[in-house]
């Protein structure tokens, strides 16, 4: 008993002994647990949080961009839903979980796709919309017109990187106790979030205070039990103790002495960020594209003319009402659907002299595309419009101006000309609804209605150098007889629609040459007759060289109830009037009116009609190389060692593709002295414009058989233009030309282009004159330059020859010789090295006969 008692006695802490009146103070058993149970709740509870607030956060910065707060809903809740996954699986294995999350992330993703899907109204079913959206998710989130709208595509990869980082932040967070560690694919995300965005919206001050606040109330919560007894150095000697508290303030203030100099060195930097614009990433991806047919629908005029029964759209048309700019309701709203309306294909504002372009950049949108306020001064009507393509083909999205919602088809927009495309291109039982906002000027106030001018109105007032000077005296006269710039507008109508007729099998072109002929040529040969592709053309450039803003707009005409014909297309102008928008005129003269004379003062010496700028149908059989016999292989003898057999058989290959690539080098330029000094004159040049021809399909650009012999010229000087600017892009001194010098529209290899003014100076006697262009960007005294030498003076050669092939004479065929020498050379030294390497040898001209 004694030394038990002894044993017990020495166990029991102080002021327990057995002789202690209070005896031993009664312990609550769950007392010591309850600490850690709480730090573990807090624990659990708060940092989960903090998670899903970070993640949460990436979707509130990019929703800013978005249209309605649908794209952030969704990356909130793949934000919470990854995060509870993960608190929810934290017992299973961590190899298990990461399945676990990602089948769950696939069902939230899906029901995404689907919701986004019918809110957009979008056809097909969950699988294609998936398989879709998931093919072009960073592309068109990348192109797409600001505000985005929630789509499968836009909303597809914000809500898949959200769930995402979710899931690896939950899981070194909670699993590890890392939760710094743990914050860093939130933190990413958010930094993409801002990225995306980029200068498309104001800066996110509140959401990074908020991420900030968030971030720090995570790591404030207790990672562990706090120790028992308060200071765990309490326990240890003084001199012990003392040493611990002397390095554990060093340690601080060695802390905070870092962050201070980070803050010192990296502050003014960060600063001087704060003012600055971000980068947009959109510059970087390339928007939509369109085919030439579809950035000049105005050539397409004649061939829809010689087909009138083609059937191209059916159309079915509801107004709802109309109202004015102000918002109020009209008197007088004419719901009825029996009036004309004109559906519109595409807006031309950009004119060169040769031909009119779109000159659009269009941005994926949704079914809402983005509203521009109305004139002051004009009255819109709400037309609905439910269109059902037949034969159109293109890209185009025909629409009545000017387009607000577009459902069952995906689209491109561009804004400041109102026009559509479909990027995957029209196909045949396409069907969309389109709702427009047309406007309606105040016919009252276009007597006194003036233009604007300046710097925004400067695209659609700007004239191309190389003006007939009889299309330049025209002009003059028509505006000196009438002051205001509706009378203008009026004379230069009336004048087409009294002087010419409408033929509908004259030949397409609307380049100064071809307009010149239409307006002054002789009747007995062609001229003064024309399809509306001529009339409008013609209405354009006059009134730009009156002082008006104009533009080209092509299009149908319907009764706005069924079918839309080819004999319905036509082009028509548009003048720019202030507080009453754009003016639509009709140049063409009425049926059975015979036109009256041209007057002599209008009439230049006549001259030979322009060729058409339909190219000649060359039949050009393939050629096929003939084929390189396969080396015979060595014999196999038993004392040749392996090392040696490697050696012989790579020598082998490398002489065999030596003697391949010689080949092909000496088969290249043989064709090229067929093409350029074999034949008759007449043969030379169509070896030189194949020459060209070949020259752009190695640049990567190629032409296709649809486009005139002044469309390619115009091309290829674009080409060799964009090849020059990337050459200087990729050298640090911005974009040169080759040094020579430009002599009658010509230039020796290796030359400096010296042009007069933008577009290169045209010289044109009158129609089937000769064309000297240096190209379009040119400029004197060291400005930006080159652009085909002489290429223009080629198609002009090529184009006599189409209308008297015996006439071609043997300087003409040295002299197309030497242009589309210089031209090829000047394309290839602008391409890289290792292009300029394979453009000798490449077999594709092979194909070619010469």
């Amino acid at each position: 008993m004694g030394r038990g008692a002894a044993m017990v006695t020495a166990v029991e802490p102080r002021g327990t002994a057995a002789g202690d009146p209070a005896g031993p103070e009664p312990q609550d058993p769950a007392g010591p647990a309850r600490p850690g149970r709480i730090v573990r709740a807090v624990r659990t509870a708060v940092v989960p949080l903090a998670l899903i607030g970070l993640t949460a956060l990436a979707g509130v910065v990019l929703g800013r961009v978005y249209a309605g707060d649908l794209l952030t809903r969704l990356v909130i809740g793949a934000a919470a839903w990854s995060v509870l996954v993960s608190v929810a699986a934290r017992r299973l294995p961590s190899w298990l979980v990461a399945p676990v999350s990602v089948a769950a992330m696939a069902g939230w993703t899906l029901w995404s796709l689907r919701l986004t899907a019918t809110r957009a109204g979008l056809p097909g079913s969950l699988l294609e919309v998936t398989a879709d959206a998931a093919r072009n998710g960073i592309p068109r989130l990348l192109t797409a017109m600001i505000p985005v709208e929630p789509t499968p595509d836009t909303v597809l990869v914000p809500v898949v990187a959200a769930w995402l980082a979710g899931l690896a932040g939950a899981e070194v967070a909670l699993r590890t106790g890392r939760v710094l560690l743990g914050y860093l694919p939130a933190a990413g995300l958010y930094a993409a979030a801002l990225y995306v965005v980029g200068p498309n919206a104001e800066p996110a001050i509140g959401a990074t205070l908020a991420f900030v606040t968030v971030a720090a109330i995570g790591l404030a919560a207790p990672t562990g039990a706090p120790p028992a007894g308060g200071d765990p150095s309490a326990g240890l000697a003084p001199r012990v103790r003392a040493a611990v508290r002397l390095r554990l303030a060093a340690t601080a203030a060695l802390g905070v002495a870092l962050v201070v100099g980070l803050v010192a060195l990296l502050g003014p930097l960060v600063a001087n960020q704060v003012d600055g614009r971000p980068v947009d990433p959109r510059r970087y991806v390339e928007p939509p594209q369109v085919q030439t047919l579809d950035e000049n629908p105005l050539i397409r005029i004649s061939g829809w003319a010689l087909h009138p029964e083609q059937k191209l759209l059916d159309v079915s048309t509801a107004r709802p009402g109309t109202t004015p700019a102000t918002g109020s309701p009209a008197e007088g709203a004419a719901p009825s659907a029996a009036n004309g309306v004109r559906i519109r294909l595409a807006v031309l504002s950009d004119y060169d002299g040769v031909t009119w372009r779109v000159g659009a950049t269009y941005r994926n949108a949704g079914r809402n595309l983005p509203a521009t306020a109305p004139a002051p001064d004009s009255t819109v009507e709400t037309i609905e419009q439910q269109i059902t393509v037949a034969d159109l083909s293109g890209q185009l999205l025909p629409a009545v101006a000017t387009p607000r919602e577009v459902s069952g088809a995906r689209v491109a927009y561009d804004p400041a000309t109102g026009t559509l495309i479909r990027p995957e291109g029209l196909t045949p039982g396409l069907r969309y609804t389109v709702t427009s906002a047309q406007e309606k000027p105040d016919p009252n106030l276009l007597a006194t209605a003036n233009v604007p001018a300046g710097e925004q109105v400067a695209r659609v007032l700007r004239v191309a150098d190389g003006v007939p000077d009889p299309l330049r005296r025209l002009a003059a006269q028509l505006a000196e007889e009438n002051g205001a710039p509706y009378s203008r507008a009026e004379a230069i109508e009336q004048f087409l629609a009294e002087h010419y007729r409408v033929a509908a099998d004259a030949p397409s072109g609307h380049a100064y040459p071809n307009l010149g002929f239409f307006l002054f040529g002789p009747r007995n040969a062609g001229g003064q007759e024309g399809t509306s592709e001529q009339f409008a053309a013609a209405f354009a450039v006059l009134g730009r060289l009156s002082g008006l803003p104009t533009r080209v707009v092509v299009g149908f005409e319907s009764n706005g109830q069924g079918p839309v014909q080819a004999g319905d297309a036509y082009a028509w102008p548009e003048v720019l009037f202030d507080g009453l928008g754009w003016v639509p005129f009709n140049p063409m003269p009425q049926p059975n009116n015979e036109p009256r004379p041209v007057e002599e003062d209008f009439r230049p010496t006549p001259e030979d009609p322009p060729p058409s700028e339909a190219p000649e149908p060359t039949v050009e059989p393939t050629a096929t190389p003939e084929p390189v016999a396969a080396p015979a292989g060595p014999n196999n003898h038993g004392g040749v060692s392996t090392p040696v057999l490697v050696a012989g058989g790579s020598g082998g290959l490398l002489l065999l593709v030596g003697a391949l690539l010689l080949t092909l080098l000496a088969m290249r330029r043989s064709l090229t002295r067929a093409r350029l000094s074999r034949g008759d004159p007449g043969q030379r040049i169509a070896g030189a414009w194949r020459e060209v021809t070949d020259a752009l399909r190695l640049a990567g650009r190629p032409v296709g058989d649809d486009l005139a012999a002044t469309e390619v010229a115009r091309h290829a000087r674009q080409t060799l233009a964009d090849a020059l600017h990337r050459a200087g892009s990729r050298s640090g001194g911005g974009p040169a030309a080759p040094d020579s010098t430009v002599t009658g529209g010509s230039a020796a290899p290796g030359g400096n282009v010296t042009n007069a003014g933008p577009g290169g100076n045209v010289t044109n006697p009158g129609p089937g004159g000769n064309v000297t262009n240096a190209g379009p960007g040119g400029a004197a005294n060291g400005g930006h330059t080159g652009t085909g030498p002489g290429v223009d003076e080629l198609a002009d050669l090529l184009n006599r020859m189409a209308f008297a092939p015996d006439a071609a004479t043997p300087d003409q065929a040295t002299r197309a010789a030497e242009v589309v020498t210089a031209y090829v050379t000047a394309l290839r030294s602008a391409r890289p090295w290792w292009r300029r390497l394979l453009w000798s040898t490449h077999p594709a001209p092979l194909r070619r006969r010469p």
